[in-house]
């Protein structure tokens, strides 16, 4: 938390700015309380050195320098400062950009005050993606733990955390982060499953507080959505981007009742 008001932050690529910028939208229109929302972009954690991992294209597809295995965003990696950003100070929470948020995200923020202390909460999915390639054409990487790294609240002041250094962030592989490889079975928390709600996978007797499009989402021009509650989600993401683009055509800025911070 920044002065004591909830701190988010969103996996940022420009390829995806669209996303960005509704998932910002949707976040803010459903809190009830003042949030921070901070951009993780990738130029910025180089400039302060935080952020030091290499990588090759070949093909059109961008692959680590350290492992040699594909990443499709260039958030792949950086969601793991998150404790360093947050100086391993109180909660904090990551999300990828490509998600709509339904509700009320102060919810995730009070589940610590019900349940054991963790070092994160997460939704943890049994999942693996059907398709090799993403929309945008990169590589579909397959980890044990697939997308709970998607979707996390962080306790960044957790003992465990400060076996954690930025130095892993930068030299452990894929595999090691995303599957929090520092941490204990133990020390891993559950968050509902509608705060993490895969399209094209989870189950539509769930009523979605916050969609991941994991299967590309609207704004890609050929992705179609495969089940009914797939569209009508696409549906509530295309009438918020429209309202917004609405708004910047008019000039206008969208009034916001809650605070944006940017770093």
């Amino acid at each position: 938390m920044t002065n004591n008001i909830p701190t988010i932050y969103i996996g940022y690529d420009s390829k995806e700015e669209v996303a960005y910028k509704v998932l910002q939208e949707s976040i803010l229109d459903h809190t009830t309380a003042p949030v921070n929302i901070i951009p993780l972009q990738q130029g910025r954690l180089r400039d302060i050195n935080f952020y030091r991992r290499t990588h090759f294209v070949k093909d059109n597809i961008k692959y680590d320098s350290l492992d040699k295995k594909p990443f499709s965003t260039d958030f792949s990696f950086t969601r793991f400062l998150v404790p360093f950003l947050q100086m391993h100070r109180g909660l904090a929470l990551f999300m990828d950009c490509d998600m709509l948020v339904r509700s009320d995200i102060m919810e995730v923020f009070e589940i610590p005050q019900r349940s054991k202390q963790k070092a994160i909460w997460c939704v943890k999915h049994d999942y693996s993606p059907t398709v090799a390639l993403k929309m945008d054409g990169q590589i579909q990487t397959h980890y044990s733990r697939k997308n709970w790294s998607s979707f996390v609240l962080w306790n960044c002041s957790h003992e465990r955390h400060k076996n954690f250094t930025i130095d892993d962030v930068n030299l452990k592989n894929g595999w090691y982060l995303h599957n929090f490889q520092w941490l204990e079975n133990s020390d891993i928390g559950d968050l509902p499953a509608a705060w993490n709600w895969l399209d094209g996978y989870s189950n539509d007797a769930i009523e979605a507080k916050n969609v991941h499009f994991t299967t590309g989402g609207p704004w890609f021009k050929d992705w179609k959505p495969s089940k009914r509650s797939d569209a009508k989600y696409a549906l509530e993401w295309e009438t918020l981007h429209d309202a917004i683009v609405l708004e910047e055509s008019l000039g206008k800025e969208k009034q916001i009742k809650w605070e944006k911070t940017y770093v």
